[in-house]
């Protein structure tokens, strides 16, 4: 590791290279024990060059965006995590915004808005990074990012640009073309419309508005636990199997909205995957569904 952190600082700045970095300081759940290494580039000609040094190094490689929809560990992660936040730029061209992955779900609709252009309105209260959204094609209330991308652009495994249309981006539901490769996200262009700025703001205001009744903001998340299955809802399968309320250690399903695992009081990783096991086999049993989680888990016990 110490030639890999050595080839490293040849081309981004030390304080962007941290070892034995404790990851609850980057998820939204607030739990995780160390990465081996942690790098913070800081454009993407710095994580290209990052990438190939890291793929020479030979180590587990994560890329991961704000956290939000990630659990690590409470061993932490044996190799390099890559964390594309600080890559946010966004530029405008006409109806169409090209922004990095780094860019927050909250910060890209404000652009939107600020620029007049109408379709991002349900994704301004979704948590996390752009990037996360795409690999994901999160979605809330009416919309889905890939009702709104129109290309991608990623490095692909030999560390060349490659752009893919939506058409081909594979898009279902929580799932897209990025889980199937081993590329990384540099670039999504969106196509809105023009729009009207007081009806765009109000849209925005009401669904955020609608998160903050409904859902438990006020605790460390990942947001929804878990994916709806088909024909159902997960919050309520969890609620009519009992689990409303229910705790391990510092995990609790929340009282508000039975769909969401919370970090209540100290939990720790193991606390939130012990519940989430616990409630996957209690709706099992009651109703015979599998519920699968939205969470990423990673790292070692």
């Amino acid at each position: 590791m110490n030639n890999t952190i050595k080839n490293l600082k040849a081309i981004m700045a030390s304080e962007n290279i941290k070892e034995n970095e404790p990851m609850k300081n980057h998820t939204s759940f607030k739990v995780g024990g160390p990465a081996d290494l942690f790098l913070m580039p800081q454009s993407k000609e710095e994580l290209q060059k990052a990438l190939a040094i890291c793929k020479e190094s030979q180590k587990n490689l994560y890329i991961m965006g704000n956290g939000s929809n990630l659990i690590v560990r409470d061993g932490g992660y044996s190799g390099i995590i890559i964390n594309t936040k600080a890559l946010s730029q966004v530029k405008t061209e006409g109806e169409t915004l090209i922004a990095e992955p780094g860019i927050s779900l909250k910060d890209l609709a404000n652009i939107a808005l600020e620029k007049r252009l109408t379709g991002l309105e349900f994704a301004s209260g979704i948590p996390g990074s752009l990037g996360g959204a795409v690999t994901m094609n999160a979605g809330a209330y009416d919309g889905e990012m890939k009702g709104v991308i129109k290309s991608i652009q990623v490095i692909t495994e030999d560390g060349s640009l490659k752009t893919i249309p939506n058409s081909e981006c594979a898009f279902g539901y929580r799932s897209s073309i990025l889980q199937q490769h081993n590329w990384v996200l540099v670039s999504v262009e969106l196509q809105l419309t023009k729009g009207d700025c007081q009806a765009i703001e109000e849209k925005m205001l009401d669904l955020n508005n609608q998160r903050q009744t409904k859902q438990p903001l006020e605790y460390p998340s990942a947001g929804s636990t878990f994916r709806r299955p088909v024909g159902y809802y997960a919050g309520k399968l969890v609620q009519d199997a009992g689990f409303r309320g229910y705790s391990i250690g510092g995990a609790q399903v929340s009282e508000k909205h039975s769909g969401f695992v919370i970090n209540k009081d100290g939990a720790t990783a193991s606390d939130i995957l012990n519940l989430i096991h616990a409630i996957q086999a209690g709706v099992k049993e009651k109703f015979n569904v599998d519920l699968k989680t939205e969470v990423i888990v990673i790292g070692n016990d």
